[in-house]
């Protein structure tokens, strides 16, 4: 299924242009046509251009009637603009079919447009390091993309860590799916673009953070009360973490899963197919969910999602993809 495919850069200059171009090549070879912003290899300091050229690319994505406008890369550089974003804008082009996808840095702009516009937009892959990665993408990344191309997508699930075979919860319906990046959230707290989520499942993944600054972050918003309001958190993947050797001694991210289990009467699972990994599923922030578990297997549903280019009323199956 032949889909218009946006390419622009909001966040960090490409650094691997190779990895850009594989990404590229990666989605025509899947039979999109794919338009790339003119400032998409832009270079300014750290940036893929000046604050000014990154809002000029973002509006640009919102008018280009693309059925997907998908991030080169993360990296940093949204929060920066969030006082400039064109909210309406991208409100509206998403009201028209336009699903935006990316990750990481990306966190800011999705949560923002969700608390100013509550816009749903995908928690998903980025161009670079998920298209172009080396030795060709991830086989659940591309079924859980073709599925929201196609308008097939109605959920996802995983099987959690082994260590949680005993964990009960109960299911949860009509809940606000919202989160992302920990530390860009969390950067967003107190402001204007920290959506206010009510009995919602708060999702969360980090790279390169120590269990201690994880812990110092997730304390952070336990305490300002966002924790309690949620009626599940589910932890992502946590990579790149490195303990000290001989100073730690056993803390690490279980200990901080645990310490938080403890603390809270609100669930929280473990081993979501998302993060700064490979294998990701994509997931729709703002949009209302049902998730349960059997055993160790969790299912979380989402239903069809209205403007991804289907219609609403063919029944099809329900998409699952389980990362085990």
């Amino acid at each position: 299924m032949t889909k218009h495919i946006y390419i622009y850069s909001p966040s960090s200059a490409i650094r691997d242009k190779a990895a850009f171009r594989r990404g590229v090549k990666r989605l025509k070879a899947l039979g999109h046509e794919v338009e790339i912003d003119e400032a998409a290899l832009s270079v300014h300091q750290r940036f893929a251009g000046d604050d000014v050229t990154r809002l000029a690319a973002i509006s640009r994505a919102a008018a280009s009637g693309a059925d997907v406008a998908l991030i080169a890369r993360g990296g940093y550089g949204l929060t920066r603009i969030l006082d400039s974003l064109p909210y309406k804008a991208l409100a509206k082009a998403i009201e028209k079919g336009t699903e935006f996808v990316g990750c990481s840095d990306f966190t800011a702009l999705q949560n923002a447009l969700f608390a100013k516009t509550g816009a749903t937009t995908w928690a998903g892959p980025a161009v670079g390091e998920d298209f172009g990665a080396e030795g060709g993408p991830d086989d659940i990344m591309e079924a859980c993309f073709d599925d929201l191309v196609s308008g097939q997508g109605e959920g996802t699930g995983w099987r959690m860590p082994a260590r949680d075979t005993e964990l009960k919860f109960k299911p949860v319906q009509d809940a606000v799916l919202w989160g992302g990046n920990l530390c860009v959230l969390t950067s967003l707290l107190g402001t204007p673009y920290f959506p206010v989520v009510e009995k919602g499942v708060l999702f969360i993944e980090d790279t390169n953070e120590h269990p201690y600054r994880v812990e110092r972050m997730l304390d952070q918003l336990k305490l300002a009360g966002v924790l309690a309001r949620q009626r599940a958190i589910v932890f992502g993947q946590f990579t790149g973490v490195r303990k000290v050797a001989g100073y730690d001694r056993g803390f690490g991210m279980n200990t901080v899963i645990d310490r938080l289990r403890a603390s809270l009467k609100v669930p929280v699972l473990a081993g979501l197919p998302f993060g700064h990994v490979q294998t990701k599923v994509l997931l729709p922030v703002g949009a209302k969910v049902a998730m349960a578990a059997e055993g160790r297997d969790v299912f979380l549903v989402w239903g069809h999602r209205h403007g991804a280019g289907h219609d609403d009323h063919h029944d099809h199956d329900h998409h699952h993809h389980h990362a085990h």
